[in-house]
This record gives C-alpha cells, structure tokens and sequence, in this order.
C-alpha cells in the first residue's frame, strides 16, 4: 500500500507467535508472557490513557525534554538522516523529533498494525517532504530492513523513547542494543529514552494508578488471549499486581490468579493455585552509569545525555563509530 511518500510493509509475525509464545511462557515454572503482546488496539488504547495520568510521569517528561532539546538534538544528528523508530505507538513523540530535525525518510516500526497506520499515515501528512514507511514487525527480533532500501540518507538514527529499554532483561538489552548498532551501521547513532532510578513510592504510584487503567491494560491481556486464543480466563479471577524490586532494580507487574484454577487455550490446559501469577513485565531502572556502560559494551559510544530537571528520566545519545 502507498499514498505519495507514504509505504505500508506487513513484516509482522506469523500468526501462530502469540499462541507459542503463550503457551511456552504459561507451561514455564515462573509463568510469564512477553510484554509486547500488550499492544493488541484495545491495548493501544489503554496504555495512550496511561500516558495522561498524573502519576505517569514518564511520558510528561520525555515530552517535555524532546521540546526543550530538540535543537541540539538535530544539531547532533545533521541533515538528510533517516530516523528509524522502534515501536512507533501514538507518534506525538515523533512529531516533535521530526519538526526538530526535519529528516529525509522516517521509517516506524511496531507490532500493532492499527494503531502503525493511523499514526504513520498522519505524520506523513504532517511532514509531506519526507518518505515514511511503515513497517508492521517485531523490533525485538533482528531486523532485516533490505526491502526498502536505499533510504536516502547520510545517516540512521535510531529512536526508542518511553523507556522502553527497560523492559528487557539486562542480556535482553544487551543484545537489542547490539542489534540496533548493526541497524544503525558505521557512523549511525541511537536516540534512547531510559528511566532513572529513583524514590519507590513514585514508581509505585506510576504503575498503581488510582484511576485502574493500569490494571485495566495489564488484564486485557487476558482478553486478548479469550478473543484471539480461545482461552476461558475468568478476568474477575485475577488481579494486577505491580512492585519494586531495589535488589534487581525493576518494577515487576503480574496478574495474580485469586483461586485454584484451570483455564483452557487452544485446547491446552493449565493450572493455577491461589496466589501465583503471571509475570507480565518488567520494567528496569538505570543509574547514568549503568545504561551508559551497557551501551558501550553493545559498541556504541555514549555522545551525550540530557536529563530533566528533576532528574527523573534520562535521553542517551549513543553513536556507532564510522
């Protein structure tokens, strides 16, 4: 599909990726399931209504940062670059990026192919000088971006704002910023928004909103696995749960089974005792130092950071040398 400048690729998984993954992450001996499948539109949704919440200061200050620096942003970066951006979600983000640098091709990358359209579509008609392409895929998985080359430009710059960084393991992490030094190529750079550790009862409170839209995202992935898995979760026999770890450094958000039960996806059963749950995230914290030394072991070199003024969330400049 294309419109002008504007590309739609449908790379996105194989449709049997949610029930493997489903069923590997529930048949483990610490049941989990990976964060991404979150995004379905219904998820979407919710997690842009988090985003708004007072206690969620992640999105406010990031904003409010990309504002403030984004000409020494575009500076760094320089003419005709190709911002490629990893799980591209609502794109307001993204806007401000692109008025700051004015890049010659914008490619967005995300699971959720709805919500991939729509805003991609519409930054296309914010910036009609630019080529965007839109890439319905899995970021976390190496990326082969062959298809649609050339992207004409000097350079790639890779973004990855929300912190989202921190929802990978600390191997995990290693590894994606590996793959992204790759993607990026001689000479390129990383544009990566991370969380700072900081007092618990504020990141308590951004994970436990008052209002539950939280917890309403954290159990429509129990919906989701009923309308799209044949699952029979009983969604009132759950409850979100969402903590600190100081030790490992990580917020930990799970849905925690209320009574013994069995639930049955796609013709799979699996049991539940009272009280265990279902780890559905982690969301890692780092001091400068930490991220910084992950990065440089991943081969980037770590340019510059800028922080806000209360020191809440970090963006890290990190460049691969030529």
């Amino acid at each position: 599909m294309s419109a002008g400048r504007y590309e739609f690729h449908d790379l996105g998984p194989p449709v049997g990726s949610l029930l493997q993954d489903v069923i590997a992450g529930l048949s483990a001996s610490h049941k989990a399931i990976p964060p991404k499948y979150f995004y379905d539109a219904r998820g979407s949704q919710l997690f842009d209504a988090i985003c708004e919440l007072p206690e969620y200061y992640l999105t406010r200050t990031e904003l409010a940062m990309l504002e403030s620096v984004g000409p020494e942003i575009a500076a760094r970066i320089g003419r005709d670059a190709a911002i490629v951006e990893y799980g591209s979600g609502s794109g307001r983000k993204t806007a401000i990026l692109m008025r700051a640098v004015r890049p010659a091709t914008y490619v967005a990358i995300d699971i959720s192919a709805e919500q991939l359209r729509s805003a991609s579509s519409a930054l296309a008609a914010m910036f009609p000088g630019v080529r965007v392409l839109a890439l319905c895929a899995d970021y976390t998985r190496p990326l082969d971006l062959s298809r649609i080359e050339p992207l004409d430009a000097q350079r790639r710059v890779i973004f990855f704002p929300g912190s989202t960084i921190g929802n990978f393991t600390t191997d995990e992490a290693l590894a994606f910023l590996v793959n992204a030094r790759g993607v990026a190529g001689p000479g390129g750079a990383m544009l990566v928004g991370v969380d700072l550790k900081k007092d618990t009862a504020v990141l308590h409170a951004a994970y436990n909103d008052a209002k539950g839209v939280t917890a309403a995202f954290n159990l429509n992935l129990l919906e989701r696995m009923n309308r799209e898995l044949r699952a029979d979760f009983d969604v009132s026999a759950y409850e979100h749960r969402a903590y600190y770890d100081p030790v490992a450094g990580r917020i930990e958000m799970h849905l925690v089974s209320t009574r013994d039960q069995r639930v049955s996806i796609a013709g799979t059963q699996f049991a539940f005792a009272a009280g265990e749950s279902i780890c559905t995230e982690y969301s890692y914290k780092y001091s400068l130092e930490e991220f910084q030394a992950l990065a440089q072991r991943a081969g980037f070199e770590a340019t510059h950071c800028w922080l806000d003024p209360q020191r809440l969330f970090s963006i890290h400049y990190l460049t691969v040398p030529a």
